[in-house]
């Protein structure tokens, strides 16, 4: 059977401050790498954003997705599918949002300053989707656990960064994937695999299907139909 890979969790350098790689040279790796395409999820205002806060709000859209529109560039050039989202975060939690693109940003500035809730309620209004990336995830600027079932639609089961491949994974990060299984399994939620990549060196994670996907609103829906083959967690699950 073929497959079709996916990655659903990167970070590029244009818009993620510890992004170690630029957008159109992601592209490349990936393509390079035998992926179909990739979800570029650039930190938010909220997290850990390259793009100056004080910046009028249209400003500020329109650097933060550059990043996407350089690797979607390159992507088109060379055959790989780029699909946009983000990476919000609120104190160290962190969630990755698809569905929903530029325009919808520059038409709701309030989710700058929205709480968890009410992101949940803003993306899912116009049928965006919110994944919990890496519920159980320990750092030193993040030591504690918070979990909200009712604010998400699916999990991060499988975090690349997480995975046993990769040598600066902890203990805990080993913990951490396990402990998302079990979580989306307790509360019955679809689950997605994503490498968090943010060097060169990539973990090869991702999902794997049996069809390519038509846009976002394709891999969402086969997201939350449980469509995924296989949950990537290093090249040998390629």
């Amino acid at each position: 059977m073929q497959r079709y890979y996916y990655e659903t969790h990167l970070h590029t350098i244009q818009s993620s401050k510890c992004g170690k790689v630029d957008a159109a040279e992601m592209v490349r790796l990936y393509k390079d790498a035998g992926y179909t395409g990739v979800v570029i999820t650039d930190h938010f205002i909220g997290g850990n954003t390259a793009i100056d806060r004080s910046l009028p709000w249209e400003e500020w859209v329109t650097q933060f997705c550059r990043s996407y529109e350089i690797a979607k560039a390159e992507g088109d050039k060379i055959g790989l599918q780029v699909f946009f989202g983000w990476e919000s975060g609120f104190k160290g939690t962190e969630f990755l949002i698809y569905g929903l693109d530029k325009q919808w940003l520059l038409d709701h500035p309030q989710i700058r300053d929205c709480t968890i809730q009410e992101q949940y309620e803003l993306v899912s209004a116009d049928g965006g989707l919110v994944i919990h990336a890496h519920p159980y995830r320990i750092r030193s600027y993040h030591r504690d656990i918070h979990l909200y079932p009712d604010c998400i639609d699916a999990v991060e089961s499988v975090n690349g960064a997480h995975s046993s491949s990769v040598i600066e994974a902890t203990p805990q990060d080993l913990r951490a994937n396990r402990l998302a299984e079990i979580y989306s399994k307790e509360y019955c939620f679809p689950v997605t695999s994503g490498s968090d990549q943010h060097s060169p060196n990539l973990y090869y994670g991702g999902m794997a299907f049996s069809r390519k996907m038509e846009d976002i609103h394709d891999l969402i829906r086969a997201i939350r139909l449980g469509e995924a083959v296989a949950l990537l967690n290093g090249p040998e699950t390629m």
